[in-house]
């Protein structure tokens, strides 16, 4: 019956973090589908009444097909045109799809910021930067719109062809206390742009210094700038600690050094799409992801491939329950883009989880081949098999990616704890208890593998005083972990603590009411303390959780067995 808590690897291009507050608008709006419009699927057939078709595009919005919510949207529009909420709910399913109303509709729109924005995004795109200016200008000075302002009003400047004017507006910004990293770095970039007399260097080694470490947009701008100045060395220094600080990026790092020497913004309406990416993924942090998928949509309407964006978008958009529309995001990405690596990765992770995992190994097994020396495609690999329950294709693919990472590494405790597990469930206990033994080492207090490895000991009646210190420190990090607190009334029932055991799996089964090994474990609990009928239930409890196979033998046996001692006949036993 062992159990465990999945790792979770993100594979989200966090860009920044800021400290911002922002509300989603109306909450008609679940989340952004993400797709480009040629992806999207084919829109059903309208309503053909008004009344119908609200109804059609509320259900429609319900179930995340914006596409369609926005074309019934505009239907019902269309015969009451003065309606401020249609007007409203017509506009964000417009701009969250791409469709090219959503700028007239914005106009009707004044006190909407989103609306707003997008306005200015078209003055950008006509060349009327002092409307774009104007608008920026014009946007609330507090809370998320008081952060954005000043960046975008700059690029707006910029624009205009007033760098002077620009880097003043950030100046102040800079030399302040509030966002200095992402304003120093707009900065940098703005002077970049417009060349000499303008030090481009010194905000950027002010946005280095305040960013603290490396991200994507930081990264790839001052490697730029660096190579273009002569300084190639420390440019490939500045993207091999940019590999070293996200796994993700590094198969990246070959198409980023190929194309170091090219700018990453290149134009004003590329460093407006900048502003919106950095603060959307602040609102990703933050787990605002409605107003994070506005954001990102209004940098890809400045910037269709601004790739940093779109991995942010098929991050949000697959944390919903359809990963579908993720994809369709991605399929605008070339493949010859330098974070193509990346946007792979991605698409086999997005595909496993449609269930095309044979499609999803497919697409891992071929950047293995175009990517040797990365573990990554080999992990993501291991995990899915490991899924599957493939447990002896799953150890292979691990020990290649583990033939590629630093046995000393303490990043690499995943991996052999992910080995270990399959390992375990291949029955090569030797070899699962080596692995986790070294994940340990390289991580002593991690407490998802304390937890499994005294678990395992506790299962095999081994250890139990070692065990039971382990998985007490497992659970001092993880008081709320239904799995830790499981383990820890586990080893106190095989020590003979029965009124311990008993108190930790009940409260192990409050936390996981749906686990049916804790069930299982607590009808145990309950049969030691002399509860007999309240074990039965619990045993009979878990027969309806969907077990794992091997363990629906046990616990009929257990109730038999059970029904036997307390002489009550099957026909008789508690339903």
């Amino acid at each position: 019956m062992t159990h465990h808590r999945p790792l979770r690897r993100a594979i989200m291009l966090t860009l920044c973090l800021l400290s911002a507050c922002a509300a989603a608008d109306p909450a008609t709006m679940a989340r952004a589908d993400g797709g480009s419009p040629p992806a999207l699927p084919a829109p059903r057939r309208a309503l053909p009444s008004p009344a119908g078709a609200f109804l059609a595009a509320r259900d429609a919005v319900a179930h995340n097909d914006l596409d369609f919510a926005s074309l019934n949207f505009l239907q019902v529009l269309a015969a009451d045109p003065g309606n401020p909420e249609l007007i409203q709910q017509a506009f964000l399913t417009a701009l969250m799809v791409g469709r090219p109303e959503a700028v007239a509709l914005a106009r009707q729109l004044p006190n909407n910021q989103a609306a707003q924005l997008l306005l200015a995004n078209d003055d950008a795109k006509q060349g009327n930067w002092s409307g774009a200016e104007a608008r920026f200008n014009a946007l609330p000075r507090q809370g998320l719109m008081d952060v954005m302002r000043p960046i975008l009003v700059a690029w707006a400047q910029m624009g205009g062809g007033h760098p002077d004017q620009a880097l003043a507006t950030l100046n102040p910004m800079v030399d302040g206390r509030r966002f200095r990293a992402v304003y120093a770095l707009h900065a940098a970039a703005i002077a970049d742009l417009a060349g000499p007399p303008f030090d481009a260097g010194r905000f950027y080694r002010t946005a280095q210094t305040e960013f603290g470490g490396p991200n994507l947009q930081l990264a790839r701008l001052m490697a730029s700038w660096q190579a273009r100045n002569g300084q190639m060395q420390e440019a490939m220094a500045t993207l091999d600690a940019l590999g070293a600080a996200n796994q993700d990026i590094a198969m990246a790092l070959p198409g980023l050094k190929a194309t170091v020497a090219d700018r990453p913004i290149r134009r004003a309406t590329d460093g407006m799409a900048d502003a919106y990416m950095a603060v959307a993924s602040a609102l990703r942090v933050q787990e605002a992801n409605e107003f994070a998928m506005v954001l990102l949509r209004l940098a890809l309407d400045l910037r269709p491939d601004f790739t940093a964006a779109r991995l942010l978008a098929a991050d949000i958009i697959s944390s919903g329950k359809d990963p579908a529309p993720a994809l369709a995001m991605l399929s605008a990405v070339s493949m010859d883009d330098p974070l193509a690596p990346a946007v792979r990765l991605r698409r086999a992770a997005l595909l496993d989880r449609l269930g095309n995992s044979d499609e999803a190994l497919r697409v891992l097994e071929q950047l293995a081949a175009d990517f040797p020396r990365q573990p990554e495609p080999l992990t993501m690999q291991a995990n899915i098999l490991r899924a599957k329950h493939r447990y002896p294709e799953a150890v292979v693919a691990y020990t290649k990616a583990l033939a590629l990472v630093p046995a000393d590494a303490p990043g690499a405790w995943p991996l052999y704890y992910e080995r270990g597990i399959a390992r375990e469930r291949s029955h090569d206990w030797p070899g699962a208890e080596a692995d986790f033994q070294t994940a340990l080492k390289l991580q002593p207090d991690q407490p998802f593998v304390l937890n499994y490895l005294a678990y395992s000991w506790t299962e095999q009646g081994r250890n139990l005083p070692e065990a039971r210190r382990m998985i007490e420190r497992a659970a001092a990090q993880r008081p709320n972990d239904g799995a830790v607190i499981d383990s820890l009334g586990w080893v106190l029932l095989r020590q003979g603590d029965t009124a311990g055991a008993v108190k930790n799996l009940e409260r192990a089964v409050e936390l996981e009411p749906s686990d049916p090994t804790i069930n299982a474990h607590l009808g145990d609990a309950y049969w030691a303390a002399g509860r007999k009928l309240e074990a039965q239930f619990q045993w009979r409890r878990a027969l309806t959780l969907n077990p794992e196979p091997e363990d629906v033998p046990k616990l009929e046996a257990k109730l038999r067995e059970g029904e036997q001692a307390l002489g009550i006949t099957p026909a008789k036993a508690v339903q």
